[in-house]
């Protein structure tokens, strides 16, 4: 049976599209899954830096409006990244969101990481996958009673793109969660276009890395294949073996998100935001636009909602989102998704 998938058209700002999701929300009864006290994790990703096309502050802001109005008691939350930098625990990820505008005077909720202090507060999650019986998912993505995944659509270096599959299977996961999905990516130096910069080797979550005569070398044996070098390198230095590592990945990531939806079954609420969208995913530091706001989509199927973001951003680019972002099969998680029966990527779109 199609999934509904909303589709509200970009506006000339910010200010207009937010109150145009407003409207839509409160119009289509979309919040109704939330009941009086549900605690509600409101699950987005605070951006690397300011300038990335991240879901701006203002449109939780009225997010949370709509959820205190029927007495539940929303929150923002993320998880840690496996990487070092901004957001690779806990306290330094608050310090970073509140920089990045997320305050309680510019959002009016509270900031709770989903997975503590480490990244290590998760819980064991069953699922009828056919790579995991059971995934790690972050522990307050569970306990809560309902939530709301907030997904900035672009593309990305290791699944092709990001949107609500990947703001779950990942952004939802633990750090132990994390390590399995990407475990099977394995990356190399080229020695021959490596400058000694040392780079990858001050970024590397796992220690793995060593700078010897002639180049740095990746010890395969610590390796946990998260693909900072890869994002950090600005030489082309670093080579993948994409052939044997994205598919993989997508369906790692496609199984954890299947382990989230399992725990909000009726509880759940996916609203992708196709604006500044960008090559690659807002964990990167630079920024490059593909092509102008499409709008943001409302659903509550994730598989449904990402293959009407790929279908839509696709017909307004006039061509395929590998021949303008990464040349990945992309369309891999849908798949595997409908194949493992989690979601639909069959779809009504309705526009509002």
């Amino acid at each position: 049976m199609a999934e509904k998938v909303y589709f509200i058209k970009s506006d000339k700002d910010d200010l207009s599209l937010c109150k145009k999701l407003e409207e839509h929300l409160t119009a289509y009864g979309h919040l109704d899954l939330i009941e009086e006290r549900d605690m509600v994790a409101v699950k987005t990703h605070f951006g690397e830096v300011k300038e990335l096309g991240y879901v701006r502050p203002l449109y939780f802001k009225m997010l949370g409006r709509l959820l205190k109005k029927i007495k539940s008691q929303p929150f923002l939350t993320e998880t840690s990244t496996l990487y070092k930098g901004n957001r690779s625990n806990g306290v330094i990820h608050l310090e970073h969101a509140f920089r990045q505008g997320f305050t309680y005077e510019n959002t009016g909720l509270p900031i709770l990481m989903a997975d503590g202090l480490f990244g290590d507060e998760e819980i064991e999650v069953p699922i009828p996958g056919k790579l995991y019986r059971s995934v790690n998912i972050a522990s307050l993505i569970v306990k809560a009673q309902a939530l709301i995944t907030v997904s900035h659509f672009t593309g990305h270096i290791g699944t092709g793109f990001g949107a609500a599959l990947k703001n779950l299977g990942m952004g939802c996961s633990s750090r132990r969660g994390k390590m399995m999905q990407h475990s099977t990516t394995k990356p190399s130096i080229k020695k021959s276009k490596c400058t000694r910069c040392g780079v990858c080797v001050k970024w590397c979550p796992a220690e793995a890395i060593t700078m010897e005569e002639k180049s740095a070398v990746i010890n395969k044996a610590l390796c946990i294949g998260c693909g900072q070098c890869l994002a950090m390198c600005r030489f082309d230095a670093v080579a993948y073996n994409w052939g044997a590592s994205y598919e993989d990945l997508q369906k790692k990531v496609v199984e954890h998100a299947m382990g989230v939806a399992e725990t909000k079954k009726g509880k759940a609420l996916y609203i992708n935001f196709l604006t500044r969208i960008s090559k690659d995913c807002d964990c990167m530091p630079g920024y490059s636009e593909l092509i102008p706001d499409i709008g943001v989509l409302v659903s509550r199927d994730p598989v449904a909602v990402d293959a009407a973001s790929i279908d839509l951003f696709e017909k307004s680019a006039g061509k395929k989102l590998s021949d303008m972002a990464y040349n990945i099969p992309y369309r891999i998680q849908i798949s595997y998704a409908k194949e493992i029966g989690f979601g639909s990527p069959d779809y009504e779109l309705i526009t509002v």
